[in-house]
């Protein structure tokens, strides 16, 4: 990839020279010289690919053979927006085809083949988005360009268009736009609804002039209400400008733009989390009150009777053997016989009985 930031000079510009290039000039254009040169030199070489635009809003012009077949800007609403906006297709009905197209950003063949538009059809759509998107950069501010010869076209036209040619109508949007009683800048007025109740009343709005009054709110600029309705910001543009005219809208004087916060340059500080606070102190309780509350529980115990304890019961004791309880001692006992000893020593003595 190359950057194209002066093609007229490669020396070191004098300070002065930067500061005319970043000034607009009589139709408000900001770089418009580096865009120019970057796209005749792309159509000199026959180049294939793309040049990024970079600046605010800034855009890619998609190239083939040296002709635009596609640009695409963050400043203008692109073909899909605009088809959806048709009603021909739902955003449930598109995401269904997007899915079918294997995530592709634009499913031309789908809505061909799905019969929610023509060939012809598609292509007019994608021309108008190529030329909206071109108005949008140059209506703005390019600060370099760069090309990029891998990218590829979202939705890419049959035949492509000179570069210079597109400038040049961009050109003439530009100049048709200062020559209005009340010039409006895509990116600059953020209108309001006015002091108008005739025309409201009557019924004489058009559909864009009325949805053009319901989304104007006094903070968004006609770049923001192309994207709200989904049309072209180039004719939101001139609508705005000729509603400023017939009083359905007005701009406030010397409205400021809404602040725009940049990151440092040395990168944003790690935020600390905060020191955990400190422990509350212990309450303070007054010695006396601690001296009397002891003597009052220490005369509570002396003056309560200690409860005695009942007797314990004696521990049962083991149970006696009683002699003869199991009936051993008769069945060891020897058996009684008749004789006995004194009938022994009579038999001895021979005497008998």
């Amino acid at each position: 990839m190359s950057v194209i930031r002066d093609s007229v000079s490669t020396s070191a510009p004098d300070p002065e020279s930067v500061y005319t290039r970043a000034s607009p000039d009589s139709l408000g254009r900001i770089g418009y010289d580096l865009l120019l040169n970057a796209l005749a030199e792309c159509g000199r070489e026959e180049f294939t690919g793309a040049l990024r635009a970079a600046g605010s809003p800034g855009g890619t012009f998609h190239l083939r053979r040296g002709l635009v077949v596609g640009a695409e800007s963050p400043g203008a609403p692109g073909p899909e927006a605009l088809l959806l906006r048709s009603r021909r297709i739902s955003g449930e009905e598109w995401a269904e085809l997007v899915r079918e197209a294997g995530g592709a950003r634009w499913p031309g063949a789908e809505l061909i083949r799905h019969g929610y538009a023509g060939a012809a059809q598609l292509r007019v759509v994608c021309m108008m988005a190529l030329r909206d998107a071109v108005f949008a950069v140059v209506a703005g501010r390019v600060d370099a360009c760069e090309r990029d010869p891998r990218a590829e076209p979202l939705a890419p036209v049959p035949v492509g268009e000179g570069p210079i040619r597109l400038l040049q109508d961009a050109n003439r949007k530009l100049a048709a736009l200062a020559a209005l009683p009340h010039p409006v800048r895509p990116n600059r007025e953020r209108p309001s609804p006015g002091s108008a109740p005739v025309a409201v009343s009557d019924g004489r709005l058009t559909p864009v002039q009325q949805e053009l009054l319901d989304q104007a709110d006094g903070r968004r600029t006609a770049r923001d209400l192309a994207f709200r309705t989904g049309r072209g910001v180039y004719t939101v543009t001139v609508e705005v400008a000729r509603m400023l005219g017939a009083g359905l809208l007005e701009c406030a004087e010397g409205a400021a733009p809404l602040p725009v916060v940049r990151v440092p340059e040395e990168g944003l500080r790690q935020r600390r989390p905060p020191a955990p606070p400190p422990p509350p102190p212990p309450p303070y309780v007054d010695p006396a009150v601690v001296t009397a509350l002891a003597a009052v529980l220490a005369s509570d115990a002396q003056a309560l009777p200690r409860r005695a304890s009942p007797p314990r019961a004696p521990a049962p004791a083991l149970p006696r053997r009683e002699p003869g309880a199991s009936g051993i001692t008769e069945s060891l006992a020897p058996e009684k016989r008749g004789t006995s000893w004194k009938g022994f020593f009579r038999m001895r003595n021979g005497t008998a009985k």
